[in-house]
């Protein structure tokens, strides 16, 4: 049984995606997939994905038009077959443990969610810290208490499966499409479970997008309003 299926959607990640794919093969959790959608990349990423999928058995590859990195998750939720479903940028790498002891924490617990603390790792190599929720929850009332305060990224987590049961998926076309995906699902869960260790690392890479005076920024507004209205 595969226990959990991690999904890597990769586009113009060359530079990055060795370290992001070997540091995937070495994990100490052993049933574990990793589905690597490659969204048209126009680089060398085809080749650097192929030495992986041909040495291991449990890396499998998607290739698709260039359609956004909502739409190579949402084809990597098609294909995964884990227990647990989690999510790296293929301009990431995570801790050789990550997802073992994610996933013991989710059975330990039976928790619909986990999260980890993240290390951002700036062009001089300098750290930042960011913690996220600070103990685990149990209960609807306080998840509504510290969602407000939560992290909204997907790629430091681990999911049931079974929530995307409930049609839940990334909607394509916009900004910031971990913000809109996270708020859908705060309603299907209330049992989040966190590690308070640093197992993933997120790089500010030629790729990172965010400008404060970006128009995309209208989008992170609207999902912020919706998710205030649902916690009112």
């Amino acid at each position: 049984m595969v226990k959990v299926s991690v999904i890597v959607p990769v586009y113009n990640t060359q530079k990055y995606l060795d370290k992001c794919l070997k540091s995937l093969s070495k994990q100490t959790l052993k049933d574990i997939e990793v589905i690597v959608v490659n969204d048209g990349s126009p680089d060398n990423s085809k080749k650097i994905i192929s030495k992986y999928t041909n040495k291991y058995p449990n890396f499998k590859c998607y290739i698709k038009e260039n359609g956004g990195q909502a739409s190579a998750r949402n084809l990597g939720l098609k294909k995964a077959k884990g227990e647990y479903i989690g999510f790296v940028d293929s301009d990431d790498y995570v801790e050789l443990d990550m997802f073992e002891k994610l996933y013991y924490k989710a059975k330990q617990g039976n928790f619909d969610v986990v999260s980890c603390d993240i290390n951002y790792i700036s062009y001089n190599k300098v750290k930042i810290i960011s913690s996220l929720v600070e103990n685990d929850i149990d209960n609807e009332e306080d998840m509504k208490k510290q969602m407000i305060n939560y992290y909204p990224v997907v790629w430091n987590k681990i999911y049931k499966r079974e929530l995307f049961n409930k049609d839940i998926c990334f909607k394509e076309g916009v900004f910031y499409e971990d913000v809109e995906f996270l708020y859908k699902l705060f309603s299907y869960f209330y049992k989040l479970g966190t590690i308070r260790e640093y197992l993933i690392n997120y790089i500010y890479s030629d790729n990172y997008t965010i400008n404060i005076y970006d128009i995309r920024l209208f989008d992170y507004i609207i999902y912020w309003n919706c998710f205030i209205k649902f916690f009112h």
